[in-house]
């Protein structure tokens, strides 16, 4: 046997080549953070270092770096690991137990969305994610999964359940949004005493 074939039968099998859909996640989990440091006016070039693929690689999967951007975007507003962090609460524990861990997760999910808006120099989601129905179906899964969090205990309640997650989603969200709490954010046991037990005192 030659040495030649010696070589190559010691070299170990070549990986296999990524797909273009596996190439369209590693850019877009490349991009991601990169835009909290640069907004828009990252490079491609850093994008393709933080991913570790040839620039060039880039346009083989999406049309521009625009279209590379939005995807970014729009992933950043899909629920993600929310359902499966909302899963993992223990339908066990007593309600406020249950609804602080909610709002830490529902919390970080819109900390992590401000922020990103806020160095995109955007006030709100792009107009055109309202017509994907993959992200509106998943909203609303996200919603449920709330829901059914709250609604065992609905007989201790003073407001239907759904009322109550309203309450406690739009406290959240301007809770946890730098701008309407002026920068003093809500804390998640704050969030939820506020909306269970209200701020007057029970022994005036």
């Amino acid at each position: 046997m030659s040495t030649h074939s010696l070589t190559l039968a010691g070299m170990p099998p070549r990986a296999a080549p990524l797909s273009a859909e596996d190439r369209r996640e590693m850019l877009i989990r490349a991009t991601r953070p990169l835009l909290y440091e640069h907004g828009r006016r990252v490079t491609t070039r850093l994008i393709a270092e933080a991913a570790g693929v040839a620039e060039g690689t880039i346009f083989r999967v999406f049309e521009s770096k625009d279209d590379l951007l939005d995807a970014t975007v729009a992933r950043a507003f899909e629920p993600g690991d929310v359902l499966d962090r909302l899963d993992g609460i223990d339908p066990a524990l007593p309600l406020r137990e249950r609804m602080v861990a909610m709002t830490s997760i529902l919390q970080q999910r819109f900390l992590a969305i401000f922020e990103l808006m806020r160095a995109l120099g955007a006030v709100g989601p792009p107009q055109h994610l309202h017509d994907r129905p993959e992200l509106v179906a998943g909203l609303e899964e996200v919603r449920r999964r709330l829901l059914a969090l709250i609604e065992p205990d609905a007989d201790r309640l003073t407001l239907p359940p759904e009322q109550v997650l309203h309450v406690w989603r739009l406290l959240t969200f301007a809770g946890s949004h730098r701008e309407i709490a002026d920068n003093d954010l809500l804390t998640p046991t704050l969030i939820v005493d506020t909306v269970l037990h209200g701020v007057e005192r029970r022994d005036c």
